[in-house]
């Protein structure tokens, strides 16, 4: 007699996967380490040891790759919504207009540049030459964010990455789409490739926005008393965006990450709730996903295309990706330094594996090629530039550490409580800045809580001056809307009759700095330093 079932040893032996890779990939990234080796390409390197080259643990080949693509795919969407869901308002701020260049223009630049090389320098047919340059154009968000973590980069660097990262896929998936339509059709026209451009683009931004907006909506008022699902709504409503723009042929994924940055900013009160799950989720579908794509390789197999492989991730890492920076990055205020960070910083990872998989469904010819290419040059992208973008960071005097008061703000949980805590930034040209606090019109039923004044924290009185640059967190009653009336009070306004325009706590305290209630509040510099 027996009680088993034939999925047993499968969750086994992929449960000690999991956790063999996690915990290898936190031991090679800890701190004060002196190579820390990029988590994906550890998950990567434990797939091909446990698929039919190495131990055989896993059966995966060219047959699955639909499978794959659509496990990869649902992968994809999560780690795209958790970007959404932790992006900024200071990142938009910060880095709209070059993050916005370097996700539509800069992919296709990128394509354009790793095209014209594949096919001056290798035997190449220009359209197979065109998809290769379209797979690898795009920036990964899954090993973007996770180098991220680990990796102390500039405020404007990060949010310039992470808006790429987060927005570029959509380019991505449309020239491949479209060149492989090319490939088994060979009448699509410019006006063709202009309409479904269009409809990709604007189309996915339309829905993400309106799906977004209206989660958010509901999300602020619905009560489901128990605060573990109101993550499993925002997941919801990030399904529904994607479903939505993929039924009327437009970007689900530019949707589903549009509507994860609408909620990350408008629903305050669960912030940190649904933030935590969808860490943790887009983690683990980071860790499947690499594993998953490592079983589908053959190592033995990508010796024979290791030469073109090479000459294809060189022309994309040293010119492709640095023009296109270069480019877009036109007016942006961005240093050489900052620009080769950028340059450097645009890892390749799950995404162009996860399109190099539609030519293999799609019967292409060189589609097995394709994809042993594309995996060389995503192995050399996470190894060489993963490993190396932090010394390249100190190298140009550019790593910004997290502020000691990081860790201290961390330890204030306020979900689940009737206190809002709001972060003000004071800048030169409020009424505040220059006073003392006791000179200031008082709050009622409100507090100062802490001033943090560069890598400080000041426990305030009344003889506290406050002066450019501070962060002040206030903490109030959960009474109507704190924000508009610590704006009104940060500009001199009455506190009773804030500004016009405000919209709840989702509003930016001052043009100059975030503000944000109800959550755990980091500073503008990178998130989540210490993230495993």
């Amino acid at each position: 007699m027996g009680a088993t079932l034939g999925i047993d040893t499968t969750i086994l032996l992929g449960s000690l996967l999991l956790v063999g890779a996690v915990l290898t990939a936190a031991l090679a990234a800890r701190k004060g380490g002196r190579l820390r080796i990029p988590g994906a390409l550890l998950f990567l390197g434990l797939g091909m040891l446990a698929g039919d080259d190495g131990f055989g643990f896993a059966a995966f080949g060219p047959g699955d790759a639909e499978l794959v693509r659509n496990i990869g795919a649902g992968a994809l969407l999560l780690i795209l919504f958790e970007g959404g869901l932790t992006t900024k308002p200071t990142d938009l701020r910060l880095a709209a207009t070059p993050g916005g260049l370097l996700a539509t223009v800069g992919v296709v630049i990128t394509a354009g540049i790793t095209a014209f090389g594949i096919w001056l320098f290798l035997d190449v047919d220009p359209v197979t030459a065109a998809l290769i340059g379209a797979v690898v154009a795009s920036t990964d968000a899954a090993a973007v964010f996770s180098v991220m973590r680990t990796t102390p980069l500039p405020r404007k660097v990060a949010a310039l990455l992470r808006l790429e990262s987060g927005a570029n896929d959509p380019v991505a998936i449309m020239l491949t789409l479209g060149l492989i339509t090319v490939v088994q059709a060979g009448d699509v026209g410019p006006l063709d490739w202009a309409m479904f451009a269009a409809l990709q683009l604007l189309g996915g931004a339309a829905v993400g926005l309106v799906v977004g907006y209206g989660g958010a909506r509901l999300l602020a008022r619905v009560e489901l008393g128990i605060e573990g699902l109101y993550p499993i709504v925002a997941l919801g409503i990030g399904g529904i965006a994607y479903g939505a723009a993929a039924y009327v042929g437009a970007s689900g994924f530019f949707a589903i990450y549009l509507a994860g940055l609408m909620i990350g900013g408008l629903v305050p009160r669960h912030r940190r709730a649904i933030r935590s799950f969808h860490e943790a989720s887009a983690n683990a579908a980071e860790v499947g996903l690499f594993l998953l794509l490592g079983l589908l390789v053959f190592p033995s197999q990508l010796l024979d295309v290791a030469g073109p492989a090479l000459l294809v991730a060189g022309v994309l890492i040293l010119v492709a990706r640095p023009a296109a920076v270069m480019i877009c990055s036109l007016g942006a205020r961005l240093s050489w330094q900052e620009q080769a960070v950028v340059s450097w910083g645009g890892l390749r990872g799950a995404v162009p594996i996860v399109l190099a998989t539609f030519p293999l469904t799609a019967g292409i010819e060189d589609a097995p090629a394709i994809f042993d290419v594309v995996f060389f040059v995503v192995l050399v992208s996470v190894l060489v530039q993963g490993s190396t973008l932090l010394p390249l960071i100190r190298r140009l005097d550019l790593d910004s550490e997290a502020p000691a008061w990081s860790p201290v703000a961390e330890a204030l949980p306020l979900d689940g409580i009737d206190v809002d805590l709001v972060e003000v930034f004071v800048s030169q040209e409020l009424p505040i800045c220059g006073r003392t606090l006791e000179e200031l019109p008082s709050l009622e039923a409100s507090l100062v809580a802490a001033v943090v004044r560069g890598d400080r924290v000041i426990i305030p009185t009344g003889s506290t001056r406050l002066e450019a640059g501070d962060v002040l967190l206030l903490t109030s009653q959960r009474e109507g809307r704190a924000v508009d009336r610590f704006s009104a009070w940060a500009r001199g306004e009455s506190p009773a009759a804030p500004a016009a325009g405000s919209d709840g706590p989702g509003d930016e305290v001052v043009s100059e700095g975030p503000a944000r209630t109800g959550e755990q509040l980091r500073p503008d510099e990178p998130d989540e330093p210490g993230r495993a």
